[in-house]
C-alpha cells in the first residue's frame, strides 16, 4: 500500500469516525421534547401556528412540543434567545417577518443577526391583514378614514404590536398622504385591546387576531392590506379596491433553528414542520380559520425567500421616512 493510499484510507476513516455520531444523532432524532420559542404573546398568529403545528409535529415523532413565549421587544428576546441556544434541533423559532426581514431596517443595532445566527427550516405560512377601526369612529369606509385623517393630521393615532403591522400604516400614510400618530405595543392583541377601549383609532393587523373582534361586532372592518379579498371576510373589500391604488402588505411565518445545527437535524425538522402544515389537523386549527395561505420551502429557497423578502422591507422603510430606532 502507497503512502498516498494510506493516507486517503486513513482519512476517509476519519471523516467516519467524526460523521458517524452526527449520523446517529440525526437518525434519533427527536428523542426528547422540542422548544417552539414564539417572539410574541399568546393568542397572536404566531403563536397559534406555532400551537396548531406543535401538536402536529408531537404527534408525528411521539415527542412533546413545548411552546415558549418570549415576548416583548419586536422579537429581540426570543431571537437571540435561540441564537445563543444549543444547535442541536430541540430549540426551533417560530417567527415573521418582523424578526427576519424587517428589524434590520427598522433598528441601528439588532442583538442578534437574522442570516448568521440562523439556520432556515423552512416557510410556514402567508397572509393578509384587516385594517379595523371602534364601531365608534365616525369613517365607515377607508376613503371616509383618509378624508377624516387629512382634515385634522397628526390626530388621529394607529397602534401596531408587530413589523408586519406598523409597516402596513406606514404604507397607508404614505400612499394616501395622511399623518398619523404611531403608538407602538409589545403584540397586536395588546394593541387590539386599546383599540376597543378607545385608546387609540385604528389598526392594520393580522386576521387571527382582528377578524375575530369584526364578527364579534366589536370592532369595524374597513380594508383588507392583500391584493385579494379574503374568503374568511368576502363582504370587506382591499384596501387598494376601496381607493388606495397599489396598496398591498401582507405578513408570513417560518421557522429557523440555530446556525451550525446539523444539516440531517434541519432536514428532519423540515420534513415534520412541512407535513405539520399540510396536514388536515393544522388546516382546520390554524389555516382555515385565519385565512392563512400555507407556505412550505426547503431551507435552501427559505433562505432565498428571507432575502427577496429583506430586501423589499428595506424599500417600504426608507419610502415611508422611518429613521432606524
Amino acid at each position: 500500500m502507497t503512502r498516498i493510499h494510506k493516507f486517503k484510507t486513513l482519512t476517509a476513516a476519519l471523516a467516519l469516525t467524526v460523521l458517524a455520531p452526527l449520523a446517529a444523532q440525526a437518525q434519533a432524532f427527536p428523542d426528547k421534547p422540542i422548544t417552539f420559542v414564539v417572539p410574541f404573546a399568546a393568542g397572536t398568529a404566531t403563536d397559534q401556528i406555532a400551537r396548531a403545528l406543535g401538536n402536529q409535529v408531537a404527534a408525528e415523532s411521539k415527542q412533546s412540543v413545548v411552546i415558549d413565549n418570549k415576548a416583548g421587544a419586536s422579537g429581540f428576546i426570543a431571537s437571540q434567545y435561540v441564537a445563543k441556544a444549543n444547535p442541536d434541533g430541540y430549540t426551533v423559532l417560530i417567527t415573521t417577518n418582523t424578526t427576519h426581514a424587517a428589524n434590520e431596517h427598522l433598528y441601528k443595532k439588532l442583538p442578534y443577526d437574522p442570516v448568521k445566527d440562523f439556520a432556515p427550516v423552512t416557510g410556514l405560512g402567508k397572509g393578509g391583514q384587516i385594517m379595523v377601526v371602534n364601531p365608534s369612529f365616525p369613517a365607515k369606509s377607508v376613503m371616509e378614514f383618509i378624508a377624516a385623517a387629512k382634515k385634522e393630521p397628526g390626530k388621529y393615532s394607529f397602534g401596531s404590536g408587530s413589523s408586519s403591522s406598523r409597516m402596513a400604516g406606514e404604507l397607508l400614510q404614505q400612499m394616501a398622504d395622511i399623518k398619523l400618530l404611531h403608538v407602538p405595543y409589545k403584540s397586536n392583541t395588546l394593541a387590539v385591546t386599546d383599540l376597543l377601549g378607545g385608546q387609540i383609532h385604528m389598526m392594520i393587523t393580522d386576521t387571527a387576531t382582528g377578524l375575530p373582534q369584526v364578527k364579534g361586532g366589536k370592532l369595524r372592518a374597513l380594508g383588507m392590506s392583500s391584493a385579494a379579498r379574503s374568503p374568511l371576510a368576502p363582504d370587506v373589500p382591499t384596501i387598494a379596491e376601496a381607493g388606495v391604488k397599489g396598496y398591498e402588505m401582507g405578513y408570513w411565518f417560518a421557522a429557523y433553528a440555530p446556525a451550525k445545527t446539523p444539516p440531517a437535524v434541519i432536514k428532519r425538522l423540515n420534513e415534520l414542520l412541512v407535513k405539520a402544515a399540510r396536514s388536515e389537523e393544522a388546516r382546520n386549527a390554524f389555516y382555515a380559520p385565519t385565512g392563512t395561505e400555507v407556505f412550505t420551502t426547503t431551507p435552501e429557497e427559505m433562505a432565498s425567500f428571507q432575502a427577496a423578502e429583506t430586501q423589499k422591507w428595506g424599500r417600504i422603510v426608507k419610502g415611508a421616512g422611518i429613521e432606524a430606532e
